[in-house]
């Protein structure tokens, strides 16, 4: 545990420039309070003292504004910057070196069961509002732009940027006047 935080703080400084010192990484920045509590929820959740790695991850939620689920798999060097808003579910998996801003949700899209929150692989950026939802795979080197809301796999080393939204009426694509809604701006 103390092995990754070292490495988390160097991963920080290295990453961000606003950061001077790594005791200021250390008491300073809420993604470090929030990685370091994960990583005791998480071992307290596969010991199976459910209740106490929730109470754990709610206490870190409350105090930083990041919500990592303690059944969440999360490597070494994850940086989330001004993660305010930061949401990581229960299935999501998160490889090395990542790097997540604030207001993200890797989040499932329904009541599934099993494996339902995506796997984000190493060297990934994930932009400011991002959601990246559901069990699909963000490949390595995956750039995700920000408010993107992502829905399927990605490519490695691909730029992923935009919306995924489709209107559907009847349960098929169609614009706003295939709607029966009048429209000037006929944009779906």
């Amino acid at each position: 545990m103390f092995k990754n935080l070292k490495y988390d703080i160097k991963n920080i400084r290295n990453i961000d420039p606003a950061a001077k010192s790594n005791i200021e990484v250390l008491l300073l920045y809420p993604s470090i309070h929030a990685i370091f509590i994960y990583r005791m929820a998480n071992s307290l959740f596969k010991r199976k003292f459910f209740f106490l790695a929730r109470l754990l991850s709610q206490t870190a939620r409350s105090l930083t504004g990041i919500e990592i689920h303690p059944g969440a798999t999360i490597g070494k060097g994850l940086f989330i910057d001004h993660g305010m808003g930061v949401v990581i579910g229960e299935t999501a998996i998160v490889g090395n070196n990542v790097t997540i801003y604030h207001q993200v949700t890797l989040g499932g899209t329904g009541k599934d069961s099993g494996k339902r929150h995506p796997t984000i692989e190493d060297n990934v950026i994930i932009g400011a509002g991002a959601k990246v939802l559901g069990n699909i795979t963000i490949a390595k080197g995956t750039k995700i732009g920000g408010n993107t809301v992502v829905l399927k796999d990605s490519y490695a080393n691909s730029t992923i940027v935009g919306v995924a939204g489709t209107m559907k009426c009847n349960g098929r694509p169609c614009t706003l006047s295939q709607c029966g809604i009048k429209s000037e701006n006929e944009d779906n």
